[in-house]
């Protein structure tokens, strides 16, 4: 990972389009990326990183051409002679924004894709309760409110006469006057 610029950092020419960039730094993620590589943590992350900040430099034209001019810049200076403790000290670690790119055609096609499902969910759900009659909103039967609301008169009611379990069918009582005799 030790590459003396980010063209050779990303194993491309210097003269390399916008898309060459972008495959090598997607090419090299996969390698480098903590999740996805067999790397040690430190190393991949140091490489990841690296990875990011070439990238970051380079995807944007002006960034690129003044870091081009500090290349030539670099070649036609001469080397200063410095001690092996200096060479040996990284710099200190700056960290690149993130980079963001626009979705691609497939992105936004399967974004479509989903919010028509989830849609299709919701209204068949709701069309199949509606057929089926079911209420689409009730409150809970655990819902404390449920007792505080309901009114004592209507409780003393309810007590006084037993409810038959679903499904059971009525039949009319002979102390009933609409009660038909047999």
């Amino acid at each position: 990972m030790a590459a003396a610029n980010y063209y050779e950092l990303l194993q491309i020419p210097p003269a390399a389009s916008q898309q060459e960039l972008r495959q090598a730094f997607r090419r090299l993620s996969k390698h480098y990326h903590p999740d996805t590589t067999k790397l040690p943590a430190d190393q991949a992350q140091e490489g990841f990183r690296r990875l990011q900040q070439a990238y970051f430099t380079l995807s944007d034209a002006q960034r690129r051409g003044a870091y081009d001019a500090s290349l030539k810049a670099k070649a036609m200076a001469p080397v200063p002679v410095r001690p092996a403790a200096v060479w040996s000290t990284p710099p200190a670690a700056v960290r690149p924004p993130s980079v963001r790119r626009a979705l691609s055609g497939g992105e936004w096609f399967a974004l479509l894709l989903l919010a028509l499902a989830v849609v299709f969910s919701l209204v068949l759900g709701v069309g199949v309760a509606w057929v089926r009659g079911a209420a689409l909103l009730r409150e809970p039967s655990w819902w404390p409110a449920n007792e505080q609301t309901a009114s004592p008169s209507l409780s003393a009611a309810a007590d006084a006469v037993p409810a038959a379990p679903p499904g059971a069918a009525v039949q009319p009582s002979a102390a009933s006057p609409g009660a038909v005799a047999d």
